[in-house]
């Protein structure tokens, strides 16, 4: 690394490159640690003393983002430690804020109906509007896409003939994505009524936008979903593209999805993350263990069961 560069460029510069980090993740660290450098002063050369001080400065901050500034601290003096730009890594003064990981906002079956009965309702007479807003439906319950990685997708990404589209994940990940045959139906007729520019961003994009960026933006997604709520009658605040990925990924489960198969699906990096789905299937696993367990078949039952699976067969 060049000496003359400054730590925080070089440290982010290493998280794109090594880590594969998206611009917005990058955008993340470079505020947090501006925050601490603004309380601070020199990062690259702050002590235990400065940085136990900073427990002080954010005692207000919700656990969730103090844990989420110090992870950056945490990283960005094991990069200096590593890049041999000090000697020391002073992140051990940190606070370490105890966080409970909430629990996914859900919707049940019957809401799920209820927003994708008004949704074929308003796409029947085919308005460019509802097939647009139905494909969005679809591939945000149907394939638990995240809210970035739907709107952004391509217009290249829409199979073909085989039921999958690849897509570009957290972290520039790529992962393949199963399209039910309800969303390709959905998507097919989108597409027949999807107008776009011949030339530019928008042209290449399946949910193009005449905005700066050329698609659909996450911001407009959220409005769209809530107002579709409203005029199915739920509650707005229920509802958002998160929400449909959680309900997504909880009715997998309660139809009988392994976990790992589920990880994959979301593009989880860590299994860890798609653990908090396993609460929703409690109910499931005590009926498993009242069903199965040899101690709740009884031991006349178990016994014999044991015996039929070491028997001969012929």
């Amino acid at each position: 690394m060049n000496p003359a560069a400054d730590p925080v460029d070089s440290f982010l510069a290493m998280l794109a490159a090594e880590r594969g980090a998206a611009a917005n993740t990058l955008a993340a660290y470079r505020r947090d640690l501006a925050g601490a450098a603004a309380a601070l002063g020199d990062l690259a050369a702050a002590g235990e003393a400065e940085l136990a001080r900073l427990g002080t400065a954010w005692r207000d901050l919700a656990p969730s983002s103090l844990a989420r500034k110090c992870s950056a601290l945490r990283q960005f003096y094991g990069f200096l430690v590593d890049e041999g730009l000090r000697p020391d890594d002073p992140s051990t003064a940190l606070p370490r804020p105890q966080l409970r990981r909430p629990l996914p906002r859900l919707l049940g079956h019957a809401e799920i109906a209820a927003l994708f009965a008004r949704a074929e309702e308003e796409a029947v007479a085919d308005r460019p509007e509802g097939l647009r807003l139905l494909a969005l439906l679809e591939m945000l319950y149907g394939s638990g896409l995240r809210a970035s990685e739907l709107v952004s997708l391509p217009l290249a990404a829409v199979p073909r003939d085989a039921p999958f589209l690849t897509l570009t994940g957290k972290g520039g990940q790529q992962r393949m994505v199963p399209v039910s045959t309800r969303a390709r139906q959905a998507l097919s007729r989108w597409l027949a009524v999807r107008v776009a520019p011949d030339t530019g961003l928008a042209a290449r994009m399946l949910f193009p936008s005449r905005g700066e960026k050329g698609h659909l933006t996450r911001v407009r997604l959220f409005q769209l979903l809530r107002d579709l709520a409203l005029r199915a009658g739920l509650a707005p605040e229920k509802v958002s593209p998160h929400v449909l990925r959680h309900a997504f990924a909880t009715h997998l489960l309660e139809g009988g999805a392994d976990i790992r198969v589920l990880q994959a699906l979301l593009g989880h990096a860590d299994i860890a993350t798609t653990q908090i789905y396993t609460h929703v299937d409690s109910a499931r696993l005590v009926e498993l263990v009242n069903r199965r367990h040899p101690l709740a078949l009884g031991p006349g039952k178990a016994a014999a069961d044991s015996l039929a699976e070491t028997a001969p067969r012929d």
